[in-house]
């Protein structure tokens, strides 16, 4: 192994080799340890379709810089890995590849052959994406990975249906659901995006089925269905309509009688205040024909196109009906008039095609039930969101719940554990598949050819995975898990689901927390997405910047809850930072060895000690600190406290910043500038205790790092002294295997932080006058400053540092501030002020000459503009503004004319010119 790091920082050299030496050394395995707390978080399982993009990227380094900090506390962290079969988007990537290669649909294979094809696409494809999550460097248990359709998560499906079922909780129903015609499956009203879009609404004339009775004038967006009407409604309270309800009117053109009826539903003040009842294309009109007692017809097929009530229409896509349909109706003098209107549109979740609202046998859960325990646990703080915001939106969409709809009119997932009986009809539901009919005894039986929604397995995901529904150790020790991390988009698609199914299951939430993020969205706030081309793969950016620089830029960019935009100059910064942590740290490595490369001794901080500057020394009374190194070990204290509290609080960017403003500026910019002299002096004692301080430091600013940046620290962390730890032989020596650090009063030296502070603003202000007076680093200078009292001991007590940081070579402290020279450049600091003599600030020869050519050129200026100004041929014809713009410009030469020519004047009396 090489003595010290390589020159450069290229994360490509160790990125992957670091990764596959945790995995084979066990750094990653959570074990059941009645001696250790345990922590525990589920993977939201990404689809096995899919590769890791920058939401999967964000989601899942929260979660590791969160597991690693666990573990590095001493918990037994366990991150629970695995993937979803995403039963619409696979069966959709099968069938394609089926159709292209093949020329085949799925019903030309058959089920089981089909399965088989979708099982070998899972074996090719549903690595992948795990692959890609080692790329990123996530410290899952890949040992525990799991998958939504193995042989212990069907187990568990199985089980909490029939469970669900014999409580009454599952039914099959006929009901009004959202059909995607484009995937040809039933969705959940959470699969359903609803999106407002610019649409028409068409007023059609229903003629009065009675001579002399009035017609009804009723406005629908959607007029492909109404072959499907069965009634007019009104609201009962409607004068307008009151002598009318009871009558019957004639649907256009069909011919067909339909009765008007009272209904609160209809509101009076929007469109004409009737509404046609269509209780199998519309949720609403659906309750209406319950409440009334009306049939339900369907007038459009699952695929989309018009059925046999649509007459001669029938066949025809259910938008060219609608043109034809309106056309028609038009011309027969029906139409009345049409109106622009803003519609909301229901799309499919996964494939944006507009859903059509379909009456179905579906399998359903009753939710009224379910959902009480789920409220319960929020607003009892056993289940809390962060930010608290999102609990309004998690109990909102509880309370307004309807009944799920589970099944899917699929082949690929959880097949729905009920069978029928096909000589007398009894359904029967089993965990086990059935041999013969309980009732009949018939050996006849038939499976439900339905699979249920993936959404119903993936909700049971955080005890399934540990091996519900047996009582397995890891349930037992693991369960509740601790945080789930997961965007604000998919609360209702699986949060919601997983605290119902919880509590149902096991009589608890299944986690304590839930850290909601934003999404990741590009440069100028879109969203990404395939048709939009604006997504970026995180493995590209990995390849580019390094793991360590996406993970830092993702955690320190986003605050919870809030969207991040994606820039790459954020990125830069983040890998500009990785680059300066290894060049400081090839620094104090260089000086922590010999010409042979090995260690220098450093100081002991007692008796027994090692020597290798421990991470978590706290006894300091055997080494002869300076306040330099007292202020360091404060500040990496406080800092400890900062970014644990603010862990503890999941605002990983305010953890983040802090360990990156610690490293960048107070250990590189300041802490090491200030021991150079000290490091590379004669005093060879005070030499150890330097070496001793860098390290020590080092090592707490990697091990608070480390979950961010994880690579990196443990790449450099490998190349420090540790006390009998041989990396090669001990993988107890790795960073990942580290304790976090602790605060201790011991670290605390509140003085010497008070002294440093103030040393370092006085370094500023002179710093800050030198670029003032345009006086280059290199120039020597003297300083006047004026202090009282405990001021004046405190920036006293810095003036070495000061001399050697702010290249000052004699420093006057006065009282009295007639002891002030005249002419000086000066800054104010808390209760200090500093004053820099002219002389020494400035080549006065070589100001006198930029000053004079200075006022030759603005003498130039101010003649030109004049003459511009006097010229009444310019005045007349140039607009007022140019005219007014010349004056400003006048106005501004004339100003900066006079400064120059005073500053000439004092400059020309010291060259005596």
């Amino acid at each position: 192994m090489e003595k010290n790091l390589a020159k450069t920082y290229n994360p490509k050299d160790f990125e992957d080799r670091i990764y596959q030496m945790w995995e084979e050394n066990g750094a990653f395995k959570a074990e059941v340890d009645p001696d250790k707390k345990p922590f525990t978080i589920v993977m939201p399982p990404p689809n096995i379709t899919g590769q890791l993009h920058m939401g999967h990227a964000l989601d899942q380094t929260l979660q590791d810089v969160l597991t690693r900090w666990k573990r590095m506390q001493g918990y037994s962290a366990l991150w629970l890995p695995g993937s979803d079969h995403a039963s619409i988007a696979t069966e959709v990537k099968v069938v394609e590849k089926i159709r292209e290669e093949e020329g085949k649909e799925k019903e030309d294979l058959g089920r089981e052959e089909f399965l088989n094809r979708a099982w070998a696409w899972k074996d090719e494809y549903g690595g992948r994406i795990t692959r890609q999550c080692r790329k990123l460097g996530d410290s899952c248990d890949w040992s525990r990975e799991r998958f939504t359709m193995d042989e212990g998560c069907n187990k568990a499906v199985r089980h909490f249906f029939v469970q669900l079922y014999n409580k009454g909780l599952i039914y099959r129903g006929n009901r009004l659901i959202n059909w995607c015609p484009q995937c040809g499956t039933s969705l959940s009203d959470a699969e359903v995006e609803h999106e407002d879009k610019n649409g028409l609404y068409w007023y059609f004339r229903y003629p009065a089925a009675e001579e002399g009775a009035e017609d009804m004038i009723v406005a629908t967006s959607r007029p492909e269905t109404m072959f499907g009407d069965v009634a007019i409604a009104v609201h009962p309270d409607d004068e307008r309509y009151k002598d009318m309800v009871g009558k019957k009117v004639i649907l256009p053109l069909v011919g067909k009688e339909i009765p008007i009826i009272a209904d609160p539903y209809p509101d009076p003040e929007k469109g004409t205040g009737a509404v046609k009842i269509t209780p199998a294309h519309d949720p609403n009109d659906f309750e209406v024909g319950q409440r009334a007692g009306l049939e339900s017809p369907s007038c459009i097929n699952l695929d989309a196109t018009m059925n046999d009530l649509a007459g001669k229409y029938e066949g025809m896509d259910r938008y060219a009906c609608r043109k034809q349909w309106v056309k028609d109706l038009d011309e027969a003098g029906y139409l009345v008039k049409t109106e622009e209107k803003v519609i909301p549109v229901g799309e499919c979740y996964r494939c944006h095609t507009v859903i059509e609202p379909m009456l179905s046998d579906q399998w359903f859960v009753k939710m009224e039930d379910l959902a009480k325990p789920a409220i319960e646990a929020a607003k009892s703080g056993q289940l809390q969101h962060v930010p608290e915001r999102f609990e309004k939106t998690y109990l909102h969409w509880l309370e307004e719940i309807r009944d799920w709809c589970i099944s899917r009119q699929l082949w690929w997932g959880h097949r729905i554990p009920a069978w029928y009986c096909q000589e007398c009809g009894e359904l029967i539901v089993s965990e086990e598949d059935p041999s013969k009919c309980p009732k009949c005894g018939s050996t006849d039986l038939k499976q439900d050819e339905d699979v249920l929604d993936t959404w119903f397995s993936s909700a049971l995901w955080p005890f399934s995975t540990l091996g519900w529904p047996d009582k397995t150790k890891d349930l037992e020790y693991f369960y509740p898990t601790d945080v789930l991390v997961t965007g604000y988009d998919i609360i209702f698609f699986w949060v919601v689901r997983m605290v119902f199914s919880g509590c149902e299951a096991m009589d608890m939430p299944p986690f304590h927390h839930v850290y909601v993020h934003g999404l990741v969205r590009d440069a100028e706030g879109r969203k990404m997405s395939k048709s939009l081309g604006n997504g970026i793969d995180p493995l590209e950016v990995i390849d580019q910047f390094g793991a360590d620089a996406l993970r830092f830029m993702l955690t320190t960019g986003i605050t919870p809850g809030n969207d991040m935009r994606f820039k790459e100059d954020k990125l830069e910064s983040s890998r500009n930072f990785a680059n300066k942590l290894w060049n400081a740290s090839r620094f104090v490595i260089m000086n922590l060895q010999d010409e042979d490369g090995n260690f220098k001794e450093l100081a002991k901080c007692c008796g027994d000690c090692c020597g290798m500057a421990c991470g978590d020394t706290t006894n300091f009374s055997n080494i002869a600190l300076r306040d330099e190194d007292k202020w360091i070990i404060s500040r990496v204290n406080d800092a400890v406290e900062y970014v644990t509290n603010a862990l503890e609080k999941y605002d990983l960017a305010l953890a983040g910043q802090r360990v990156y403003e610690l490293i960048w500026n107070e250990y590189c910019d300041w802490y090491i500038e200030l021991v150079k002299k000290r490091l590379w002096g004669d005093d060879e004692e005070d030499k150890k205790v330097v070496r001793f301080v860098l390290v020590m430091v080092l090592k707490n600013m990697l091990e608070m790092l480390h979950p961010f940046m994880p690579f990196i620290t443990e790449e450099i962390w490998s190349f420090l002294p540790h006390s009998d730890c041989e990396r090669e032989d001990n993988p107890n020596c790795y960073l990942i295997k580290a304790k976090w650090p602790e605060v201790s009063e011991a670290r605390r030296f509140a003085a010497e932080e008070e002294r440093l502070e103030t040393a370092m603003e006085a370094i500023r202000a002179i710093r800050n006058i030198r670029a003032e007076a345009e006086a280059v680093p290199s120039k020597k200078l003297t300083a006047v400053i004026y202090a009282e009292g405990e001021k004046l001991d405190t920036i006293k007590s810095g003036e070495r540092y000061i001399k050697d940081l702010a290249n000052i070579t004699d420093i006057k402290f006065v009282t009295d501030k007639a002891e002030v020279p005249e002419e000086v450049m000066s800054a104010v600091i808390e209760g200090i002020e500093i004053f820099i003599p002219l002389d020494d600030l400035v080549d006065f020869n070589a100001e006198f000459d930029r000053l004079t050519k200075e006022k030759k050129k603005l003498e130039g200026e101010v003649k030109r503009v004049a003459g511009k100004l006097s010229n009444q041929g310019f005045l007349a014809k140039a607009p007022e503004k140019v005219v007014n713009e010349e004056k400003e410009k006048q106005a501004k030469y004339e100003d900066m004319l006079a400064k120059v020519e005073a500053r000439l004047e004092m400059v020309a009396k010291k060259v005596n010119k």
